[in-house]
């Protein structure tokens, strides 16, 4: 099987990002790039990320989370901690986050450190769940080997029974981590491939540095 994608073409035209116009805080401009592309650029699930891990086996890979909060400390989801990507963490909490709105032609790249969050705040998403969710939580042993469909679908209606009129709590091996950044690159498409790239990197002293980078 073979197919030509050469003549695959798009000319990007919908914004700039010059580096006399950007805040001194990255997260800042995440924020205002976000609730943009949200308000006015027709994206389904804007919060959709892709997040990086260095496997056990020494690959990368990368699959797509959504994530539930950003504030100024970093970025927010949640997960199965014995999951492929929570056994990468806990070797290597070194991750990449990536973010590709099309519609708006933007992307943005952040390098961070992944954390498990505080118990109580995993505890607090999890209820604020639907109660399907959190049922999905407990049916699930994310990354293993299963027989069949037929599994899943049998083990959940045996925990809806188990369930019924009762509260469901966290399982202990489910719950949030928080990324945080040392590094952001944001990408703004632009005519003739001469895209903006604007880098900002951690200081020792806390501040951030920016640089344009080559496109």
């Amino acid at each position: 099987m073979e197919k030509d994608l050469s003549d695959y073409r798009k000319s990007y035209e919908k914004g700039e990002l010059l580096l006399n116009k950007v805040p001194e805080n990255p997260l800042e401009l995440f924020r205002d790039w976000f609730m943009e592309v949200d308000a006015h650029f027709n994206t389904e699930e804007t919060n959709a990320m892709t997040i990086s891990t260095v496997g056990l086996d020494g690959y990368p890979k990368g699959r797509v989370v959504l994530l539930k909060r950003y504030t100024y400390e970093g970025f927010i989801f949640y997960t199965n901690y014995n999951s492929d990507k929570g056994k990468d963490i806990e070797a290597n909490p070194n991750v990449c986050l990536s973010f590709f709105w099309h519609t708006a032609e933007r992307q943005i790249i952040i390098k961070g450190q992944a954390e498990k969050i505080a118990e109580n705040l995993s505890d607090g998403y999890f209820e604020s769940r639907p109660r399907g969710s959190q049922l999905g939580a407990l049916v699930s042993n994310q990354s293993e080997v299963i027989n069949d469909r037929n599994t899943l679908e049998q083990k959940l209606k045996e925990l809806e029974q188990q369930y019924e009129g009762k509260e469901i709590e966290r399982p202990k091996h489910w719950g949030g981590y928080m990324v945080r950044p040392f590094e952001l690159e944001f990408w703004q498409g632009r005519p003739n491939r001469l895209h903006d790239r604007i880098r900002y990197q951690l200081q020792e002293d806390y501040n951030w540095k920016i640089e344009r980078l080559s496109p």
